[in-house]
């Protein structure tokens, strides 16, 4: 098992690594939509946060020497039903045609207050 750390991506916020790479795989943990340079919560809407969320795990994906193509499984993680449609169209507009598969689940809450998170797991080949 190989650890992936990227400064372009929020550090963990806790005792964990932002992915790891091992038996062909690359597990990352969620991001939520923190901003990498300053650490705190992107300010806006829905749309705005899983924008940032995807960019983050866009950074650790590519730090793990892999992308959105070769992500075969996300979990999108919302503290509201109702934002579903926009999440859901923001994702599409990042993974593109080649989507992986994907769970959406609604939680009681979220880290420092995040109204959306996405982890993924992506084969390397």
């Amino acid at each position: 098992m190989t650890a992936v750390l990227t400064a372009d991506a929020p550090a963990p916020i806790g005792p964990y690594n932002q992915a790891v790479r091992a038996g062909g795989f690359v597990f990352c943990s969620g991001q939520i939509p923190l901003d990498p340079s300053t650490g705190k919560l992107v300010e806006g809407d829905v749309s705005v946060q899983a924008r940032q969320v995807l960019d983050n795990l866009s950074a650790v994906l590519r730090a793990a020497g892999v992308g959105f193509a070769d992500v075969v499984k996300t979990t999108i993680f919302l503290i509201d039903m109702n934002d579903f449609a926009a999440v859901n169209a923001v994702y599409g507009e990042r993974v593109g045609e080649l989507a992986a598969a994907r769970s959406t689940v609604a939680v009681a809450a979220l880290p420092l207050g995040a109204r959306v998170e996405i982890d993924a797991i992506a084969i390397v080949e």
